[in-house]
């Protein structure tokens, strides 16, 4: 039997269900300080009309408001899908400290494949990252929501 994941991952694969069936690609966001949630998204681009409504952009954007500051450095973000490269680069501008992440992304991922960022010369923050985290149950999600639209 497979271990859940813990529970702000879990949070966040709710997140990416209801983005899903609010047709929008399934990934979903937590972000937690000490263990408390700040904050909770997921993608919102084709119901926003906003191609940076990603689930961790909006996450992020949500914990800033609630803390009041622009640097997340005490806090960690939980994320259904390895992040693209705007979302790693905000992540690093976050000064998050870890990254728990679900499913990963060779195509279109930033973290562990395509540009790597934080592995990067240039990179000025690195978070933490931990994962893949529940990435079968995060993958067949995505799998099935490409499945009906292909």
């Amino acid at each position: 039997m497979a271990e859940l994941p813990p529970d702000p991952m879990r949070i966040a694969l709710d997140e990416a269900r209801a983005a899903a069936l609010a047709g929008e690609v399934p990934v979903g966001a937590v972000v937690t300080r000490g263990g408390e949630i700040v904050a909770q998204a997921r993608n919102r681009m084709r119901g926003d009309g906003d191609p940076t409504a990603h689930a961790e952009m909006a996450a992020l954007r949500a914990a800033g408001a609630a803390l009041g500051t622009s640097r997340l450095d005490a806090c960690d973000l939980w994320v259904t899908l390895e992040p693209c490269a705007m979302c790693t680069a905000a992540i690093g501008l976050a000064r998050i400290r870890r990254l728990h992440f679900g499913a990963l992304d060779p195509k279109g991922g930033a973290v562990l494949h395509g540009p790597r960022l934080y592995q990067q010369p240039t990179c000025h923050h690195r978070p933490e990252v931990i994962g893949p985290l529940a990435a079968d149950e995060a993958g067949e999600m995505l799998r099935a929501f490409f499945r009906v639209r292909r």
